[in-house]
């Protein structure tokens, strides 16, 4: 392999909790809940799968299924999107919905996973090529600069930014000319079958990672570094 692809939010990062980041922007916004009604409304917007690369929604509210379906094309239909399900959950101000959308936006928001770096280092002595490929909405580069691991990366191609969301094969196609690598030199590692698995059908290698929180996957990644040779 010459080039690796890894997907972001579940692969590479792991988003913080749905409490935690209810306890967030709350603080930010110098609001105070009784510990009862937090654990309240932090229990109905994970059930609503309002936080972005937290858990999925266990419903999807008629009026927003279509900008669910499309909403890594674009930075408003990704706001719309969560913000519509976060709105399902009645908070004290109705301005939290938007600074909880704005707070998952923030590196603080995020961890990567213990072995990223390690993994995304050793690639890189190695002379591979490394790539990000994400259905997303808003730009993921300050993450990775915060946290130390954009000086590995050498291309990030996202989706909001083309218009089309993985598993189109542009995604991908964009990334390996980027980097220069035949698909059937790539591999692309990633956490959803379905859209990430959208590589194979350009030619790709594929591998797929747990999505689980950091102390729960301390060495997902490092099986990278065998399928690479």
């Amino acid at each position: 392999m010459t080039a690796v692809l890894f997907d972001f939010s579940g692969t590479l990062f792991r988003i913080e909790s749905v409490e935690s980041w209810l306890r967030a922007v709350l603080a930010e916004a110098s609001l105070t809940l009784p510990e009862p009604e937090l654990a309240a409304a932090a229990r109905g917007l994970e059930a609503a799968g309002a936080l972005p690369g937290g858990p999925q929604p266990r419903r999807i509210p008629d009026e927003l299924a279509e900008v669910w379906r499309s909403r890594d094309r674009s930075a408003e239909l990704h706001r719309a999107a969560y913000t519509g399900l976060s709105r399902q959950v009645e908070l004290p101000d109705p301005a939290l919905h938007d600074a909880l959308y704005d707070r998952h936006r923030t590196p603080a928001a995020w961890a990567p996973y213990p072995d990223a770096a390690e993994v995304l280092a050793a690639l890189r002595e190695r002379g591979v090529g490394i790539g990000v490929v994400s259905n997303i909405g808003w730009d993921l580069r300050p993450v990775f600069r915060e946290h130390g691991l954009d000086a590995y990366v050498d291309t990030y191609v996202l989706s909001y930014e083309h218009g089309v969301q993985k598993p189109d094969p542009l995604l991908f196609e964009t990334a390996c000319a980027a980097l220069g690598s035949a698909p059937r030199d790539t591999l692309m590692v990633g956490d959803e079958p379905r859209a990430d698995g959208g590589a194979a059908a350009l030619g790709c290698g594929v591998y797929f990672v747990d999505h689980l929180p950091v102390t729960e996957r301390p060495a997902g990644l490092r099986p990278v570094l065998e399928l690479v040779g």
